[in-house]
């Protein structure tokens, strides 16, 4: 599928060619590289590789170790599903633990090389507290909940030995890694299409090993989306 280099309808050149790469990858499921995307495509690769990059970022194209991209996290969501998608089922469980630990949680996917929080839940309290807002961006390889969320993922190569261990372990505590002063708690949701954790993220250092079962509670509550077929 190669779209048309007029404008005669107005249409941008940058979507269609990005639409065309996304259908090229979703011929592959083995995965292709950015060479191989090019000549699929007949794109230059310097265009095949923005594209790329772009489609990564945003979750619509994955990318694995050997450079290889498949379609990404972004798209069965899109698309709908035969159940519930993962930020459905995971809000009301995070308002849950939001209430019952008095501090914020967040639901932290993977999204090319960043964690994103896209759900969140404030405790219902006047007290101080982390605020996070939704769109939130940290790096994946410090923090709670970016280190969860790669956990959730299976077992890469070269993956920071960190990551090995909140997978063995199935929680992770991290300490002003990502905000001075925060205790972050996160567990790993492994079993969805994208990379994800569910994070806690407070100011009370006695709070962190307090909140460890809660959270893996609230992570197996989630749970993968065959428990939730037929829920909708």
């Amino acid at each position: 599928m190669t779209p048309r280099d007029d404008s005669e309808s107005g249409g941008s050149q940058t979507l269609e060619r990005g639409l065309a790469l996304l259908v090229e990858l979703g011929r592959h499921t083995g995965g292709l590289t950015t060479s191989q995307v090019a000549a699929a495509t007949g794109f230059h690769r310097s265009i095949a590789h923005r594209l790329l990059v772009s489609l990564h970022r945003t979750g619509f194209a994955a990318r694995d170790d050997d450079g290889r991209y498949t379609v990404g996290p972004a798209v069965p969501g899109l698309l709908g599903g035969t159940g519930p998608s993962l930020r459905t089922v995971a809000e009301p469980v995070l308002h849950r633990l939001a209430r019952r630990l008095d501090a914020t949680a967040s639901l932290v996917e993977a999204v090319g090389t960043a964690a994103v929080t896209t759900v969140v839940a404030e405790p219902p309290t006047d007290g101080p507290l982390f605020w996070y807002r939704k769109g939130s961006r940290d790096p994946l390889d410090r923090g709670a909940g970016g280190l969860a969320a790669l956990a959730s993922g299976p077992p890469r190569a070269a993956e920071p030995d960190r990551v090995r261990e909140v997978r063995e372990a199935g929680y992770v505590i991290t300490h002003s890694e990502v905000n001075v002063g925060a205790h972050g708690i996160a567990a790993p949701l492994p079993g969805w299409p994208v990379r994800a954790a569910i994070n806690v993220v407070t100011a009370d250092p006695r709070l962190a090993d307090k909140a460890v079962p809660h959270v893996l509670a609230a992570a197996a509550e989630v749970g993968t989306p065959g428990d939730h077929l037929g829920a909708e």
